[in-house]
């Protein structure tokens, strides 16, 4: 028997949450004061991998609880399946800041380092990406979703949905040209993201 879905958001919103808010604090541990001389501005300098990780996995982490929040607008039903479905995304949600310190302790380091942690990064934001893809699909296919939600909408969510994984892979790709360019690339996604598509909150309120 299908239940209401607004534990399921309450529960998903508290986990992204205190993803974002760990984050943060493991920015105390990186401590700019240091004793080699080098002062405030060479201890800043040092941690740049470590500050530029931490931008994009935010920004990717907030466009996650974003799409989230625009997807589960429409879900007014969920079964066994679909909080499965949902759980495997937040447990890839809550690998990304995992990930992306190995990617920052390794930005650096030696070439075949830089592509192992780079993939770990990937595979974190790939498998919520694909999760994503599977709650919609689901919802779609058991009739979890508003009774009234045009089919054609539905669809064009599914396809903007699609993208996801494709442009992570693309992101990816970059990192055997240049590990800081891949980087930069997750950014300039999330941007594509945060530009109002089919599914999204209206820009103003009606």
């Amino acid at each position: 028997m299908a239940r209401d879905a607004s534990r399921v958001e309450a529960f998903s919103d508290a986990v992204i949450a205190i993803v974002l808010t760990l984050m943060a604090v493991d920015l105390l541990q990186l401590g700019p004061a240091r004793t080699d001389g080098s002062g405030l501005v060479g201890a800043l300098r040092h941690e740049w991998p470590a500050y530029l990780a931490y931008v994009i996995t935010f920004a990717i982490v907030g466009q996650v609880w974003l799409t989230h929040h625009n997807m589960w607008r429409y879900v007014v039903r969920v079964d066994q399946v679909l909080l499965v479905f949902n759980l495997a995304l937040l447990l890839f949600v809550a690998a990304i800041p995992f990930a992306a310190d190995l990617l920052a302790d390794h930005l650096r380091g030696p070439a075949a380092d830089q592509r192992l942690s780079a993939g770990l990064y990937v595979s974190a934001v790939l498998g919520e990406a694909l999760f994503f893809n599977l709650s919609w699909w689901w919802a779609r296919r058991r009739g979890l979703l508003h009774p009234d939600l045009d089919p054609r909408l539905a669809r064009l969510v599914a396809r903007r949905f699609l993208l996801g994984p494709l442009l992570y892979l693309i992101a990816f790709a970059f990192v055997f040209v240049n590990p800081i360019l891949s980087l930069s690339l997750y950014l300039l996604l999330v941007g594509v993201y945060l530009l109002r598509g089919p599914g999204d909150l209206p820009s103003y309120a009606r």
